[in-house]
Formats: C-alpha cells, structure tokens, sequence
C-alpha cells in the first residue's frame, strides 16, 4: 500500500514516528458517459455563460457564493495566507471511552503504522488504548485540510477515523417522520420473532457483496464471448399488508431469507 502521509502521535512528551495509509479500496464500477450515436466519450468544457465563451483554466478564479447571490472573489494569495499550516503531528487532545463517539460522525478511515523508531511506544499505545477502552481524539493537517480524529486499536494496529464536525452533520429534528405512531403489539411481536430468526451471534461482512456490481460485471463478461445478451425483467408483485409481509418472512427458510447476501 502507498503512504499517504508521513508524522508522528504527540501525546504528552511522547512522540511516535508513523506512516498512514487508506484503509478502503473502493471497487464500485465506473460508468463513463458516452454520446450515443457513435460511443465517443464526451468533453466537459469551463463555459461562461455572461460572456459566451469556453474559458481557460489561467483565467478562472475562486469564489464563494454569498447570501445575496453574488460571490467573494479570492486571489490565490488570499487562499495562501488562509490554508492551515501544514504539520507533522497528530496532536491528541483528548482520551474518551469507545463507545462515547456516535458513528454519525464517522468519515473516512486509515492504517497507522509505526516506523521502526516508534514500534515500541507505538504497540505501548496500543495496548494502553485497549485495556482501557478508549480511543484518542486529536488533531492534524492532511492535504490542505484540518481534520479532528480518532484512533482506535484495531487488529494489532491502530485505525485513524476522520470525524466529521458538530455542525455538518445534519439534526434530525426537522425530518418528517414523527415518534407518536402507535405500533400495533401483534405487528410489533411479529416484528420481533423475525428479527431473532435472523440473529446471529457474528457479523461476517464477506457473506455480503455489491450484487449490482457483480451482475454487470458477469454481464460484461457474457457480451464480450457471445455478444448482446437480453436483461432479466421483473415483475412488480402485489403488495402485502405489513401483518402478511411480517408472517411471510418468519415462515420462509432463512437461507431464502438472506439469499441476496451470497449472490456472486
């Protein structure tokens, strides 16, 4: 894997030398757009629509758009003069329980390892972060951006979690479903037993697959040996009651039940 950012953990007096590398592959298919008459691939162009002109890259600028609809223009000095200072350190400010931090506030997740000067306070760190319960929040520079984190032991390492902040993540309070729904106690016990018939005591995340992915990609695979191959096609069924869904699910074979998990 390819380092994406060289520094240390600063806590307290101590200094750990560390690598950090991106924990998540993603392998989601991209579709490129194409002109469908001939298949060409198509251009996207900087248009400005006042002027009736493609514009190039030396002469665009930077802007934010206010309130009143016009926009403050920033000079690549002003952003310059504004970007954080780059650093070499994850500085923990802090030490909290695990459970303490809602994973609303999760964003992307990184390998932290430590470099051969480190190994020993890396694995101290570790292991102290894991008879405790705790995970460390803290504070560095990646990219242009400063990032509030969390470290967490994980499999023998350490597992760095960008957080999102307090103010981007959105409050529930004005989404339209409301708690005084009264819930029917036969529907409610229905509910219950088929949630215990497919309870299990692990979670197993390789049973689960992007299925989608999978069926273009064996579509691709069919269109390119033996040429056009026709779609499946669907029939909409008619909808149940919520009791008859409910009696349906616990009745039907749990293999049936979690088949989609297993498609490859």
């Amino acid at each position: 894997m390819k380092v994406i950012w060289k520094g240390s953990i600063a806590f307290g007096l101590v200094n750990i030398p560390i690598n950090i590398y991106s924990a998540i592959s993603s392998h989601a298919l991209g579709f490129t757009l194409l002109h469908e008459t001939c298949h060409t691939p198509l251009k996207y162009h900087r248009w400005c629509p006042h002027c009736k002109k493609e514009v190039v890259w030396q002469e665009t600028a930077k802007g934010i758009k206010k309130s009143d609809g016009s926009y403050l223009v920033l000079s690549q000095e002003d952003i310059a003069a504004l970007r954080p200072e780059k650093t070499e350190e994850i500085q923990i400010a802090e030490f909290v329980d695990a459970d303490k931090v809602s994973v609303i506030y999760f964003d992307q997740h990184y390998y932290v390892t430590p470099n051969k000067t480190g190994e020993t306070a890396y694995a101290l760190f570790t292991k102290a972060l894991e008879k405790l319960g705790k995970v460390a929040i803290g504070r560095f520079v990646m990219r242009d951006k400063e990032y509030t984190c969390m470290l967490q032991p994980y499999q023998d390492y350490l597992l760095l979690t960008t957080l999102h902040y307090a103010y981007e993540v959105r409050g529930v309070e004005k989404l339209a479903f409301t708690k005084k729904v009264k819930v029917n106690p036969t529907e409610l016990k229905l509910a219950e037993q088929f949630i215990n018939k497919l309870a299990v005591k692990t979670f197993d995340i390789t049973r689960f697959k992007d299925t989608f992915a999978q069926e273009i990609k064996k579509l691709l695979k069919q269109r390119t040996k033996k040429g056009t191959t026709k779609a499946k096609i669907i029939k909409p069924r008619k909808k149940p009651t919520l009791s008859e869904a409910l009696r349906a699910s616990i009745e039907q074979p749990r293999t049936r039940a979690v088949a989609y998990a297993k498609k490859r």
